[in-house]
Parts: C-alpha cells; structure tokens; sequence
C-alpha cells in the first residue's frame, strides 16, 4: 500500500537516538524537520558530521534536517512538536516551551517515563504546563536503530481525541513504520513506561545465567503487573496486550540493543546502581521509571512484586539472587490476571 506523502512542519525536542530517528524517517517521508539538541557544542558536531555518534551512531542525518540548539528554530511556526526528551527532564522543557504560542500546534510525546514525585505521566506534565494543547502519544516497540534501518516495525498513535490520533498516524507512517490508533492514552503511555522495569529484570536474570523459563516467567508476570496497575489508574485491559504493552515489553527485554535490559545485566553482575549507570551516556528510563511505580503500586494498594523486588535491588542494595529467591518463595497463588 502506498501511504500519503503528508508534508509537515516538524520540531523535534530531543537529540537522543530516538529523536534522531525520527528526524530520518520523516525528512526521508518530505517533512520539513528542525532537531533541536540542549548542548549547543554537541550540536556543531551534529551539524559537522551529520552523525548522532553518541546515540545512533551509523545513521547519516540527511541533509534537509535543519539541527538547532535553538528553541525558536524548533519551535516557531511547526504544525507539530515531537517531545524526545528524558522524562525526568520534561518538566523544564515545557516551562521554556510555555513561553510560545502552543494552542495550534500538535504536541507528540514519545517519551516512555513517569515523574517522579509528582507520578505524572507525560501527557498529564504537557497538560498541566501548556493548558488546552492539542496531544497525542507515540510508543510501542521500537529499536530507534532498526526502524532508522528501515526495518519494519508497527507502534501506536494515542490520544483522547481520535481525530488528532489519525493525524499523526498519517504523518509518521510509512511502508516500514506501520502506525496503528488507540484511543486509551493512559495505557498506552503505563505501557510504554512500566516495560522498562521488567526490562531490568530481564537483564538482571540474563546475567545470572537463567534461560528461557525464566525470561518468559518475567514477560508473563510482568505483563500482569502492568495491566493490573493501568487498570487501577484508569486504563484499559486490553490495551496491555498490544503493541504498546506486550509488543514493547516483548522487544525491550530480549533484545541485545535495549539499554533497559544492558543496564539490568549490569546490576546482575554485581555493580550498583551508580555504578552501571556510568557504563552509558544514555538515560536509562526504567530506573526512574522503577521508583516512581513502586510509589503509585504503593498509592493505588496494587500488588506489583517483580516491581517491588527491582525496586529494593536497585535503591535498597538487595542481593539480585535474593530478590530471586523472594519472589520463587512467595505464598502459592492461583493463576489470574487480577
């Protein structure tokens, strides 16, 4: 099928690998896109060498994609702004973002994280900050460098109104980047978040030497945590048994490129948490993401124990062995997803 060429003023916030990514497959698409990076001296690099080397190394940016450390460049008369910043790091940018005129722009979070504190979802933090903007949601399972590979890959489009959700399925989708609509926001963002816990047991357990039992226990049941926390908070159940719940989940444990789970493999080997954090430059989204669902499962009266274990290895020094051991021991349970 041959999808429409919809030309579009986009900015993108956030030089990162997945922001990157997406400048490349929508200036290949025709768009027109600006990449806005927070370091002005890193984006002269970008700039010279049209290589992200610290992020998505191997991938030329083309050449049409203007990149800017300036926030007037990325944001100044754009139909839509594409928000690839860490979660923890949100709060502010949209702050700066307030100061500009937002109420005709689209606004696309494709941010996989929960604030700390104040437990927010992105789209809650775009809300809070900038009122009545128009929002949508972009996640599911996607290796920024296999999709900026051209190989085919399917996420979804979310947003409570769905009239703005089929618009960015027409502006992002490609022959290789099939977009899917769903209208259930908070499960699709609690989806593309709370994965990335479970991904860091998935690490955890590859670096103890257990094999496919176990990687396929921690899916399973990690996958039950996540829907029975999404249902308490107002999303949908079946939400979590698709691209942005099952889908991610499935990809950010197994593969060899998800940092999520490289970093868990760390913790396995026995370095702390600081530790294996200086082993990338890239955030690790699960770590923050692990404190703030440890607080909202505790919020909400929600029993989440994979989560609850992660979270006492990585901010309490548990023993990861002994984390094993406490969830294979627990009271016997009959098999049920609530």
């Amino acid at each position: 099928m041959k999808i429409k060429n919809t030309r579009k003023n986009i900015g993108i916030v956030g030089d990162g690998g997945w922001g990157t990514t997406l400048a490349v497959i929508l200036a290949k698409k025709g768009c027109n896109v600006t990449l806005w990076g927070a370091f002005p001296d890193y984006i002269k690099i970008l700039k010279t060498k049209k290589v992200n080397t610290k992020f998505l190394p191997g991938i030329r940016i083309p050449d049409e994609v203007e990149i800017t450390s300036s926030l007037d460049d990325a944001i100044n008369r754009k139909d839509i702004v594409v928000l690839a910043a860490p979660s923890q790091y949100m709060r502010p940018i949209l702050t700066r973002l307030a100061a500009y005129k937002t109420s005709d722009k689209i606004f696309v979070s494709v941010t996989k994280g929960i604030e700390n504190k104040s437990l927010k979802r992105m789209s809650e933090i775009i809300r809070e900050i900038l009122g009545e903007a128009l929002i949508s949601v972009l996640s599911g399972p996607t290796i920024a460098r296999e999709v900026a590979q051209d190989i085919p890959t399917t996420i979804v489009a979310s947003s409570q109104d769905i009239a703005i959700a089929k618009e960015i399925q027409s502006v992002f989708m490609t022959d290789r980047f099939r977009v899917y609509t769903n209208s259930d926001i908070v499960g699709v963002e609690l989806g593309g978040s709370l994965k990335n816990t479970i991904a860091i047991a998935a690490g955890i357990s590859d670096a103890l030497g257990f094999g496919t039992n176990a990687k396929a226990a921690l899916l399973t049941r990690g996958l039950v945590e996540m829907a029975r926390l999404g249902v308490a908070m107002g999303a949908k159940k079946e939400t979590f048994y698709g691209l942005s719940g099952l889908g991610d989940l499935a990809t950010t444990c197994i593969s060899l490129y998800s940092r999520n789970r490289r970093f868990g493999e760390e913790i396995g080997k026995g370095k702390t948490l600081k530790e294996a954090l200086k082993e990338t430059e890239m955030v690790v989204e699960g770590v923050a993401t692990t404190e703030s669902a440890h607080e909202l499962a505790n919020k909400n009266k929600i029993e989440m124990p994979i989560t609850e274990q992660i979270y006492k290895v990585l901010y309490e020094d548990k023993d990861p062995k002994k984390a094993v051991h406490d969830l294979m021991t627990r009271s016997p349970k009959k098999e049920g997803v609530y």
